[in-house]
């Protein structure tokens, strides 16, 4: 808990038995109430290492994709009564250790939404991140810069 709130961890899941459990053991877990995995159609042993680390998990039946699985996450969050919800992608190219620093920021009061960055930090492409989705990000990140005239 954090403030008083109940934090729950989402991690929207596709083929992560590599990374997972390295993502899971970088989370600072005396401030974490609720982990849950949502598993997008894996082909790898990511379920069967999820339930060996005691998460929640639930499985899709058939691969819906990313939107889709975020979607199940957050509902899955609000079934099972989380205040603040912290999505971790279980590939660890976002720092699992800053959930405690955006878990409060939201919890306090002062914003509605913390987003993390996987550009910057250790960087996307050295996380593992492929160079033609880091080239497109960027761009249709700079786009959307020049649109809304903030640096997102």
């Amino acid at each position: 808990m954090i403030l008083g709130q109940k934090i729950t961890i989402v991690f929207p899941a596709y083929n992560a038995e590599r990374t997972l459990e390295k993502t899971y053991q970088a989370l600072d877990r005396q401030v974490v109430d609720d982990i849950i995995l949502v598993d997008d159609c894996s082909q790898d042993r990511t379920v069967e290492i999820a339930r060996h680390l005691g998460l929640h998990v639930i499985c899709h039946e058939q691969n819906r994709g990313y939107g889709a699985n975020q979607k199940s996450c957050y509902r899955a969050a609000m079934e099972r009564g989380a205040e603040v919800v912290v999505m971790v992608h279980p590939d660890y190219q976002y720092a699992p250790e800053l959930v405690p620093a955006m878990g409060w920021l939201i919890a306090c009061g002062l914003f509605d939404v913390v987003l993390g960055s996987r550009i910057l930090g250790t960087g996307a492409l050295q996380g593992g991140m492929p160079r033609y989705k880091y080239i497109a990000n960027r761009v249709l990140t700079g786009f959307q810069n020049l649109l809304v005239s903030h640096k997102l």
